[in-house]
């Protein structure tokens, strides 16, 4: 049954708004909120743990599990609500899963986030190590929260399918340890090597901040470090293209060690 709330005060309301704006409200109440059809589409696809479902007259939504809470609103109150300049109708709220790093990594393929901290980069570099073929995503150092809606959108659904840790170095460094993957950085040091010559197909790369570069911790325990060759007049890439040609050469590594 659809509950009809029209009062912006609406306690329930008043909670969502909260998720949109603060990342301990997300934290203490285990929730993130999601914005967006597609994405909720994509979140009932994968069986994501939604909480609450909200939309406004007129908009369909199919296959909404019968366990949650379903509310319609009128457009203005709607966009009161929603983080984005124009709502697109439906939102929601979705129970945060795990993201404390393993003990010992499972996969063979890591992206490791430095202090990244556009929730915009950290959203769409994590779409793209879905669609590479990445085993998990790890944030180190404070990165943007990945449960800002934000973050979620640039997703587009990676959110649901591909796990991301928050971690400490000593975390990530055991967890890396204990799986024996070597850990690499984009960064140029007396040891930097093309990274198309760099055998990839089992190891957790480090990409750092566009302000910052890799921290100087994990620069010390990164076994080498990986260059991108570009044009001499080109100083780097932003975050986002170079995670990029870090997962595409992740994924070609993988398929020579292991042909088709």
């Amino acid at each position: 049954m659809i509950e009809q709330i029209t009062s912006r005060k609406n306690p329930l309301l008043v909670r969502l708004r909260k998720l949109a704006s603060s990342r301990e409200e997300r934290r203490e109440q285990g929730l993130f909120l999601g914005d967006g059809i597609k994405l909720l589409e994509e979140a009932v696809a994968w069986g994501a743990p939604l909480d609450t479902v909200v939309t406004i007259p007129g908009v369909q939504v199919q296959e909404i599990p019968q366990q949650v809470r379903r509310i319609e609103v009128p457009e203005d109150v709607m966009a009161s609500i929603s983080p984005m300049q124009a709502p697109q109708g439906a939102l929601f709220s979705c129970a945060i899963p795990r993201q404390n790093c393993p003990l010992s990594l499972e996969g063979t393929r890591y992206l490791v986030l430095d202090g990244l901290q556009d929730p915009g980069n950290v959203g769409t570099i994590w779409r793209t190590a879905d669609a590479l073929g990445a085993d998990g995503v790890i944030l180190v150092h404070s990165c943007a929260d990945p449960w800002n809606p934000k973050t979620v959108r640039a997703t587009m659904g990676a959110c649901f399918r591909l796990p991301i840790y928050e971690a400490g170095v000593e975390e990530l460094l055991s967890a890396v340890e204990q799986a024996q993957l070597p850990l690499y950085a984009t960064a140029l040091r007396e040891d930097t090597v093309d990274i198309q010559t760099a055998d990839l197909s089992r190891s957790a790369v480090v990409i750092g901040s566009e302000g910052s570069g890799v921290s100087r911790e994990l620069l010390e325990y990164s076994r080498r470090t990986l260059r991108i060759p570009m044009r001499t007049r080109c100083e780097s890439l932003n975050a986002a293209s170079a995670a990029a040609v870090v997962l595409w050469e992740m994924r070609c590594k993988t398929r020579e060690a292991t042909p088709l």
